[in-house]
């Protein structure tokens, strides 16, 4: 029984990992690690420059002075700081993170959803056209061969013959 149980154990975490879902996850992290080294490099090598033109470059050495005197760097620091400039560099590389995926991935993929979307749905209506077209014509000969039959019963019949008053219905009837 605990070999059955250890395959259908097996068979379970095999079935989750080839579930659509996870192969997306995976490949999303593969390809969001890849991505956080250019947008390091655009922010150390880009934006980073930009606010030293302003003060220092390197965002991480802006802080405050909370509590006594703000000496040293490092392990060998006095004082309370507050680094408000690491919280800055994190909070520029998450906004130029999300604007990249944003205008580059979700915003393209979001408008061929809605042509694909919009595609199918004229393809429906068309498709419905025509299948209401063809329920008319259909109705048009049903209500001409009604008419037929019943001018037929009442007189001669501008059919012809198989559809006149000999009691034929006109439809195969066979050697009558």
């Amino acid at each position: 029984m605990s070999d059955q149980k250890k395959t259908s154990v097996l068979q379970g975490f095999k079935a989750f990992l080839m579930r659509g879902n996870v192969v997306d996850l995976a490949v999303a992290v593969v390809i969001g690690a890849a991505f956080t080294n250019i947008v390091n490099a655009v922010v150390k090598g880009v934006i980073n420059p930009l606010v030293g033109a302003f003060g220092t470059q390197n965002l991480d050495s802006y802080s405050s002075c909370l509590k006594g005197p703000c000496e040293g760097t490092g392990d060998a620091a006095t004082g309370v700081r507050i680094l408000w400039g690491s919280v800055l560099g994190s909070t520029l590389q998450f906004v130029i993170t999300a604007g990249v995926v944003y205008f580059l991935m979700v915003l393209p993929m979001a408008k061929y959803l809605a042509r694909v979307e919009a595609r199918r749905k004229a393809k429906e209506g068309a498709h419905e056209v025509i299948e209401i077209t063809e329920l008319e014509v259909l109705k048009e000969i049903r209500d001409t061969l009604v008419a037929q039959r019943g001018s037929a019963q009442g007189g001669s019949a501008p059919g012809g013959p198989g559809l006149g008053g000999s009691g034929q219905s006109g439809w195969g009837d066979g050697a009558r």
